[in-house]
């Protein structure tokens, strides 16, 4: 992951031939958070969905990612847009017009409704391993024609708003763990998880492109998931939840504290 920087915390004056540096201390994390005027856009995988506290109709938490980072680092301002069940064209209309000026730092999750994933993985997990295959396979041709435009005038509008802010770009959790044949998930085969996962890299892989091409940060987060997929024996990630049902899919709370605030905060410069 890139870590551009969002603060010049230190002013060095060297000479060549020595190894003497005068300069200012550069400021702790929470020095330079205090400075930083953040917002939060995206969908429930940052609304905080999956984690204890959700309120409101966008079903915001405490212990989604970016509370939790605001409440870490005192940031000199937070404004929380996220909202559950938003798509890109959500963004553009109800999101990005509301970034305030003079915003330096942003987070979003998108792409993932527009995908129609959580749609894909219910059908899969009544359905047979080969029919799951080939709505995985449906779903991944979707991502691939229609999605990128999507996210491109997404990233425009935020570009717009915020032309000087760093924009951070997070990705999903591939959701099952497949280091075993078996899983206390009903109906949800091997085979079935290896399919979703694929589409979940799918996803992934093009956010990461069309973030970059924008210029912005791509933090992934797939790595801070791995061994805790659905099935594995600390999974950061819900199965299906009959109560409440919006949790089916998202993260825990550990997820979001062990998976996506490191990821968030290890891309903030």
């Amino acid at each position: 992951m890139s870590r551009p920087h969002l603060v010049l915390g230190c002013l060095v004056t060297a000479f060549v031939g020595t190894a003497f540096v005068v300069g200012v201390a550069a400021p702790t994390a929470a020095q330079a958070a205090s400075s930083v005027d953040y917002v939060a856009l995206g969908d429930s995988y940052s609304s905080g969905v999956g984690a204890p506290g959700q309120t409101g109709l966008c079903l915001r938490s405490p212990n989604g990612y970016p509370a939790q980072w605001a409440g870490r680092n005192a940031p000199k301002s937070f404004t929380n847009l996220t909202c559950s069940g938003a798509v890109t064209g959500d963004v553009l209309s109800g999101q990005a017009p509301l970034i305030p000026a003079g915003t330096d730092l942003i987070s979003i999750t998108i792409g993932g409704n527009d995908a129609g994933f959580a749609s894909t993985v219910l059908s899969c997990q009544v359905s047979s391993d080969a029919a799951c295959a080939r709505t995985v396979a449906d779903a991944e041709a979707d991502i691939g024609s229609t999605l990128g435009a999507k996210l491109d005038n997404t990233y425009a509008a935020i570009k717009a708003k915020a032309p000087s802010a760093q924009v951070v770009v997070l990705g999903y959790p591939l959701l099952f763990d497949t280091s075993s044949s078996s899983c206390g998930l009903t109906g949800m085969s091997l085979a079935k998880r290896r399919s979703l996962n694929g589409g979940a890299q799918v996803l992934d892989d093009l956010i990461k492109q069309r973030a970059q091409t924008a210029g912005f940060t791509f933090s992934d987060v797939r790595d801070e998931f791995t061994g805790h997929g659905i099935c594995a024996s600390t999974p950061y990630l819900n199965g299906l939840t009959l109560s409440p049902p919006q949790n089916s899919f998202h993260p825990n709370k550990s997820g979001y504290t062990n998976g996506y605030l490191p990821a968030f905060s290890g891309a903030v410069g």
